[in-house]
């Protein structure tokens, strides 16, 4: 995992609070600003798990860089 699906998990949980707290007591502003924490938080863990995958297919591609270079004579 790097930072930002951390990072992006806790406010996502922490805005599902958030929203939860608000719907309970009946506050539609801080259960709106809760709803918007939690989407906040799902883009970060998103971006973070495409930073994993361009990070996974780099190494990759190093890897078969080296296979090729000790492929040739």
């Amino acid at each position: 995992m790097n930072k930002d699906q951390i990072k992006g998990a806790t406010k996502e949980a922490a805005g599902e609070v958030q929203e939860q707290v608000g719907k309970m007591t009946g506050n539609t502003s801080q259960e709106l600003k809760g709803h918007a924490r939690e989407f906040e938080g799902k883009a970060q863990k998103k971006m973070g798990d495409v930073e994993d995958k361009v990070d996974d297919k780099l190494d990759e591609a190093d890897r078969e860089a080296d296979r090729e270079a000790d492929r040739k004579p």
